[in-house]
Parts: C-alpha cells; structure tokens; sequence
C-alpha cells in the first residue's frame, strides 16, 4: 500500500512560463473549455505575463489551479500506485480535492475563479490590510502578539502555520506596519510584509467567504478517492463545501496537517506544481521524510521510478 502524498501549492508560487510544456498535452484543462469558465486565456497570460498582471489574485489562483492539475494528470498517468493523501496550502486544497476525485476539474476551476475574484474585491473594497511573515518566531509567540494587538484595539490575526517557526500574521495594514517596525521588541527577529492584496485567512475576508458559500452551495462535491486533508482542522475534509468557506476567515494549519499526516502513516511528500513552497515546508516540519518536487514534466520519470511511491 502506498505510503505517499501529494501536495499542491498556493497562491505566491505563480511565475510567467509555468508550465508551458502543459498547453499541448492537456488542452481539455487548459485551453479553450477553461477559458469559457474564467473569462480569459489561461494560455496568453501564463506564457505572455506579465507578471504584474498575473500575481493578480483573480488570475493567480485559477492559474495555479490549472497548471497544478495538469502536472498532476501527467504525474497520475506515470506513477504504479495512486497516493495514500492529498492536501494543499490555501489555493492549493481546491487543486488536492480536485486530484482526488471530491470535485470535478471544471467546477474546482470555476470555484477557484469565484475565489480569487471574491477575495481580490474584498481586499479592495474594505480596510487597507495585507500579511507579514514572522522569521525567528514561533506559534506561541506570534499567537501572544496578534492578541495583545487586538486587546490594544488593533486587528492582526494568525493567518498561516506553515512549519514550526515559520508564521505568517494578517491583519489591518496600519497593524502590519507596527509588526513590521516593532518585531524585535516583540520577540520576532524580523517581520517582512508580504507582497499580497489584502489579509487572507482573517476576518477581513468574511465578506469573500459569503460571497463564495453561495458558489459552494451550488457545487456537487463527491466522496474523495483518498483522504484530503483540510487547512482548517488538519485532518482528513468531511464537509468540503463549509470548510472552504471557513478557510478564508481561519488559518492555514499546514503544519499541523504534515505532522498529522505523519502521524497517519505517511512517509513521502510529493509537491506537485510549480515552485517547490511546500516541500520546503516539509522539510522544515518533518525532517525525516522523503520529499520530492514535480514542478514540469522533467521531474516525473525519476518521482514515478523512486520505490518510495511505488
């Protein structure tokens, strides 16, 4: 039995040319019937950019998820065995859920799509907000300053708990600013702002969870071919629709779901999309597992030859 997962990336890992050894093979994902369903050539933008225009989080997202699928059929394709587990960071949970079979390639692309758009006009239209990643700072401690800061009137929230001492804060920009100047006081060797629209997985994002409940509530969702873990809880999804809605307003616990995939019996991480965010993140939380990197069709023959994914 296979004691392996696949991982797909968020938001942050888009790059102009990701990809482009994808278009040929997998036009049923990435051309013309994608296009229909966001409004705007995957193609053109990926290949051409800019890449101002694409970091765009209404055109990141439903990039990523594209690609991210893409690379997945042609790693599905190659390997003896299907994965024991899924999962994926913010963005990348729609990307696992659709590997697994829960949702259709095309409702997931169109869910993506209502989400990046949804979250971009919340940014827009409410508080000026954004995130910063603590360096040198742990949950505790990172826990203890958003809530002091909240206590003193401010807004900043616990956004992401990517590895052990690697955190991400979300909140009013006035508040990041504050982190940003004052980290060393507070027990943070150096806080970086993120180039990001607004503060995701907060509160300042309720009014995109509500926008996109009502996309959610129209989507069929089906029993996964294997477990898909959730950002929220950390473990395996049983309500995908509810908690992609939560996901918005609560942290990304990546993190915590490595370590409860551990735990479960998993041995190897595979990172499946461009970029390699999350096997780094691996590597920082569970030091003893195997990791490997599909970011473009090179990576696959040794991935699917190597018997940790046999």
């Amino acid at each position: 039995m296979s004691r392996y997962a696949i991982l797909f990336p968020g938001q942050g890992s888009q790059r102009v040319g990701m990809g482009a050894d994808l278009f040929g093979a997998y036009a049923e994902l990435l051309g013309e019937p994608a296009d229909r369903i966001i409004g705007w050539s995957l193609e053109r933008l990926i290949i051409d950019g800019p890449q101002e225009d694409l970091t765009r989080t209404e055109h990141a997202q439903p990039a990523l998820y594209a690609i991210s699928s893409a690379l997945w059929r042609a790693l599905d394709e190659a390997l003896p065995s299907r994965p024991a587990a899924a999962a994926g960071h913010s963005l990348g949970e729609y990307t696992a859920l659709a590997a697994s079979g829960a949702v259709a390639y095309g409702d997931g692309l169109a869910l993506v799509a209502e989400r990046g758009r949804a979250m971009a006009a919340a940014a827009a239209a409410g508080e000026p907000s954004g995130m910063a990643a603590l360096i040198g700072a742990d949950l505790d401690v990172a826990s203890s300053v958003a809530a002091d800061r909240r206590r003193d009137g401010g807004e900043l929230w616990v956004a992401n708990i990517n590895a052990p001492s690697q955190i991400v804060l979300a909140g009013a920009e006035a508040d990041i600013a504050w982190l940003c100047e004052n980290a060393r006081s507070l027990g943070i060797r150096r806080a970086v702002p993120l180039a990001v629209a607004g503060a995701f997985h907060s509160p300042f994002m309720e009014p995109a969870a509500e926008r996109l409940e009502a996309a959610l509530d129209v989507t069929g969702f089906s029993p996964p071919d294997f477990p898909v873990y959730a950002n929220t809880t950390a473990l395996p999804t049983e309500d995908p629709a509810r908690q992609l809605a939560e996901q918005l307003v609560q942290p990304v616990r990546f993190a915590p779901t490595l370590e409860r995939m551990a735990a479960d019996g998993i041995t190897t991480f595979v990172h499946v999309g461009p970029g390699d965010v999350t096997a780094g993140l691996v590597k920082r939380t569970l030091p003893d597992a195997t990791v490997h990197v599909v970011a473009d069709l090179d990576d696959i023959a040794a991935v699917a030859n190597d018997p940790s994914v046999q």
